[in-house]
């Protein structure tokens, strides 16, 4: 069989003449020019419009995989910003006040910084059966709920030191003072308010927002504040909307312009024509069946009832570790809040109680 010899290959067609240099002297290879351009948008043949969606999408996601990552800037610790009392940070986003006839627990939310406070004065002229307790609940950052807590009750003392006698005209005009001297610092954001003064044998309550302060008289809660609500204050509703205020309603949520959902506070200069610092204020005499008392933020509130509270700290015979347990139970049931809970010893309060 006779074999057939190779044939010789083929000549190559000539390589194309390169492409000129341009005249510039800030000429780059092409390879590293094309890093420095900006991405063209590719015209691609596709059969039909799921094709070319999809493609789009895969040059879109190439493009993006192209660009540096924006620089990540991790600010310094500032110490000031988390604190409860002057001078006291937080320690692990949770802390404790053990005090004369009051207790105290606090707990961080989810939030950057706690924007809960409270305020404390014993001993109001000299009288230890004379006594001023705050919760204080911010919104909008802790610049107003530091003002309240360190003012509110400088401001109570001297409005009962004009007129003792005219206790809930003292404790109105405080409340007003506190917000004017707020306001007048050029500061955003509001607080709540829940604060409780004891004097001369008589409970007030004065409460602006959604804190609150529970009774307990033999065994049974008793609300003493009503939250300032607009979901569930019609009152309030139509005093916003007369004054001109707007009502928004979002997911089941009334708004004030869109904004709060609640009617009174402190601060809140951008809605002052309606949300207004005025107490709601409730007289109640101590008597011998009144056992304690509860003030707390509506971290608590949102997720365990008046009643629930007081049987806790019935159940516990350390008071400390009553407000402990509140905090936490609010905390597992899927609060993200801030939470704090003040329970409150009446007896050395009391006068001629038998």
């Amino acid at each position: 069989m006779a074999l057939s010899s190779p044939q010789p290959p083929s000549p190559s067609p000539p390589p194309p003449p390169p492409r000129p240099r341009p005249p510039s002297s800030t000429w780059r290879p092409h390879h590293l020019a094309v890093k420095e351009e900006a991405p063209k948008k590719q015209e691609i043949l596709c059969n039909d419009d799921r094709d070319k969606d999809l493609l789009t999408a895969e040059v879109k996601k190439s493009t993006m995989s192209r660009k540096r990552p924006a620089q990540l800037v991790i600010p310094e610790y500032s110490g000031d910003l988390n604190i409860c009392e002057r001078g006291k940070k937080l320690d692990n986003k949770e802390f404790e006040v053990k005090g004369r006839d009051f207790f105290l627990a606090s707990k961080k939310g989810t939030r950057e910084f706690m924007e809960d406070r409270h305020a404390v004065m014993l001993d109001i002229a000299g009288d230890p059966k004379q006594a001023f307790f705050a919760v204080i609940d911010g919104h909008g950052g802790h610049a107003a709920t530091d003002y309240v807590a360190e003012n509110l009750g400088k401001n109570l003392v001297h409005e009962l030191q004009v007129d003792g006698n005219e206790v809930e005209a003292a404790l109105r005009k405080a409340y007003s003072a506190t917000d004017i001297q707020f306001l007048a610092q050029g500061e955003n954001g509001g607080a709540c308010a829940a604060g409780v003064l004891l004097k001369d044998g008589e409970l007030y309550t004065a409460n602006v927002g959604d804190c609150k302060a529970v009774l307990s008289r033999k065994g049974k809660a008793m609300k003493l504040t009503n939250d300032h609500r607009l979901k569930t204050r019609e009152d309030e509703r139509a005093r916003i909307e007369n004054s001109g205020g707007f009502l928004y309603y979002h997911n089941g949520v009334c708004r004030v312009n869109g904004s709060l959902a609640i009617s009174r506070a402190f601060g809140d200069i951008h809605l002052k024509d309606w949300i207004i610092s005025e107490p709601e204020i409730v007289k109640f005499p101590l008597t011998s069946d009144c056992d304690f008392l509860i003030l707390a933020s509506d971290g608590l509130w949102d997720k365990v009832s008046e009643q629930e509270a007081v049987d806790v700290v019935l159940g516990e015979r350390n008071p400390m570790e009553s407000c402990r347990k509140l905090v936490d139970i609010s905390s597992r049931r899927g609060n993200y809040d801030d939470i704090t809970v003040m329970m409150i010893k009446l007896n050395d309060f009391k006068i001629n109680v038998a």
